[in-house]
């Protein structure tokens, strides 16, 4: 049986103790209609130490969490929606039942963008960091004189 939503789709919680989360899905596994989603159902698994030198503990991890409890987010319209599978050619594609937008095809217009304002913030940060060096070194300069002087009065 296959599932509605995939690795890697951004998911809504609509059931259970961590309802209105929202994560990304780390595994699917159609066999058993669960999924693991990032940050969701977190459980506490004890481990012992097998060798030498290991040490044990509680570590936190994302437990399973059936498929029918999550609703996939549409990238468009941004909502929680139930999906249709409509035919493109000989193609299965997952839409969106609100908007209609395909759920498959990432948008690369909003990659694109993100890079361009990511390099727009890193050379912004790098002349904060010179004009930051220029004034530091100005305010250094001064208040050297003024020790001096002061040590020139004792």
């Amino acid at each position: 049986m296959s599932l509605h939503v995939k690795k890697g789709d951004n998911v809504l919680v609509i059931a259970g103790k961590d309802k209105n989360k929202t994560g990304n899905i780390i595994t699917a596994n159609p066999s058993d209609n669960t999924v693991v989603v990032s940050g969701v159902n977190i459980i506490a698994k004890h481990q012992k130490p097998r060798k030498a030198g290991e040490k044990g503990g509680i570590n936190k991890v994302e437990g399973k969490i059936d498929a029918s409890n999550v609703q996939i987010i549409c990238q468009t319209c941004g909502k929680a929606t139930r999906v249709a599978i409509k035919l493109d050619g000989d193609k299965k594609v997952r839409t969106c039942k609100k908007c209609g937008a395909s759920l498959d095809v990432k948008p690369a217009k909003k990659e694109v963008a993100k890079k361009e304002s990511a390099t727009k913030t890193t050379k912004a940060a790098a002349e904060k960091k010179t004009t930051a060096k220029k004034s530091t070194t100005a305010e250094k300069k001064p208040a050297a004189k003024k020790t001096t002087k002061k040590s020139d009065k004792e």
